[in-house]
């Protein structure tokens, strides 16, 4: 199915209606921009995390998993530069009070234009000479540009006075920095060496929509290698090209993926890059590369008073290691590989059979197998078949409805192979598999199941 003919609205249909992605707080009229992943989203989602702990915990020398709090001390976030400058340039409507973000309206009217190379007053001054109208009633009457800061302020305590406020954090990454000399000292590591941490992140900004690619509430899958300066630069480009490597082995290609390097960069940045992807509402960051030179280890000691420096075993040398960090957007991740799958094939013009299809990585689908009982009389000796392979994967059982019916349903959640057990599976201990992608089917016997589907799953 070519992307154009992709839409946002078919994909949030079909994760409301077969269980991946709810509205938040949906019987209360929702929560804008939250989202609840159900039974079949929470387990691709946990399928994704396993792929990007394999690849870049488990596969990787010196690579190394926690688990930071989402809570930290107030001061984590003023030495990097969160408290003073962690901010969106917002402007507001006269007309329809609505608010916006003046970079999302500058790309919104023209994505040539690169608004995150411009100042603030760069970007108000493109906004009134081009009249660029208000996305809500059309109108070009606006605020001057103010910054809003992002974090979530929260207060620790009974009291709600300044000496208890904290924030949730905005990023995973601060987490790692502040106990790089924890992992480094029990590990015993050497440089070069990563952290990598999953974890929830908050961000109160305005939310252009997009389902759940941009929310207030989002996970991260932070990866933090520590380096000696003068090797950062090649590590920076390595990195790029080991992230494109590894959402291409998810399901991704080539061609809905593209390089989008910072013309405007961070205060602690010396390079940085996104990897972005084709979405139906067109191109969009999953993931972003940084070198973040040694600014955030010299701050965390500037304002720690710990000394943060790393002794080389080699030279003797003393110094604040350098920091290339690879962040991927899991819920970003999780969208893209989801727009990416669907699919509507025409089985049969003439009678408009169409079936729509999630072809997933079945590394990352949530079912591997599904076991369909020819009749509802087999369903006893299916579910034996069922149990010895739940052992093993995750595994779907259907026994409603026509034969047929019950293989459209497991295309439409992306499950890779359909078993199903017959009459004949009485006698001779064979079951059938259908391919989700060909639709061929194999007769294989039970006790060979097992290996079969896992043959398939390799990552």
């Amino acid at each position: 199915m070519d992307n154009s003919l992709k839409t946002m609205d078919k994909i949030v249909a079909l994760c409301k209606g077969r269980g991946f992605i709810f509205a938040g707080s949906d019987i209360y009229g929702g929560l804008a921009n939250t989202w609840d992943y159900g039974p079949l989203g929470a387990r691709m989602k946990n399928n994704i995390k396993d792929t990007w702990r394999k690849r870049f915990i488990q596969e990787r020398k010196n690579s190394y998993e926690m688990d930071a709090d989402i809570l930290m001390h107030p001061r984590v976030w003023e030495a990097s530069g969160h408290v003073g400058s962690f901010s969106d340039p917002l402007l507001d409507c006269k007309e329809c009070k609505m608010r916006f973000r003046a970079d999302n309206l500058i790309d919104d009217f023209d994505p040539n234009a690169h608004a995150d190379g411009m100042t603030k007053q760069e970007m108000f001054e493109y906004i009134k000479a081009h009249s660029i109208p208000c996305p809500h009633c059309g109108k070009h009457n606006f605020t001057e540009i103010r910054e809003f800061n992002l974090m979530f302020k929260t207060f620790r305590g009974v009291t709600e006075d300044a000496k208890s406020v904290i924030y949730l954090r905005p990023e995973n990454a601060q987490g790692e920095y502040v106990n790089y000399l924890n992992v480094q000292r029990t590990m015993r590591a050497k440089l070069p060496f990563s952290i990598g941490q999953i974890g929830k992140a908050f961000r109160n900004e305005i939310t252009p929509g997009n389902f759940t690619f941009r929310t207030i509430e989002f996970e991260q899958m932070e990866f933090q290698t520590f380096c000696k300066e003068g090797t950062d630069a090649e590590l920076y480009e390595y990195f790029k090209q080991f992230g494109k490597q590894y959402y291409e082995d998810l399901g991704l290609p080539a061609e809905h993926l593209r390089f989008h390097d910072h013309e405007k960069l961070a205060h602690y940045a010396k390079a940085a890059c996104d990897i972005e992807f084709l979405f139906p509402f067109g191109w969009g960051e999953i993931n972003g590369t940084h070198n973040r030179t040694n600014f955030d280890l010299a701050r965390h000691q500037e304002y720690s008073g710990t000394k943060l420096e790393y002794l080389d075993p080699e030279t003797n040398e003393r110094y604040i290691p350098y920091i290339i960090e690879s962040t991927y957007g899991l819920d970003r991740t999780f969208l893209a590989l989801l727009c990416e799958a669907y699919d509507e094939e025409v089985i049969d013009a003439e009678k408009n059979d169409v079936r729509t299809v999630l072809h997933l990585n079945p590394v990352i689908a949530p079912y591997k197998a599904a076991v369909l009982p020819l009749s509802k009389k087999l369903s006893d000796e299916a579910m034996k078949v069922y149990d010895k392979l739940s052992k093993k994967f995750m595994v779907d059982f259907d026994e409603n409805g026509s034969i047929g019916k019950r293989y459209r349903r497991e295309d439409e959640i992306g499950t890779p192979y359909c078993i199903t057990f017959d009459f004949d599976s009485l006698e001779d201990g064979c079951v059938t598999v259908r391919d989700r992608d060909t639709m061929e089917q194999v007769r294989l016997p039970i006790d060979q199941l097992e290996s079969y589907i896992q043959d398939k799953i390799v990552f």
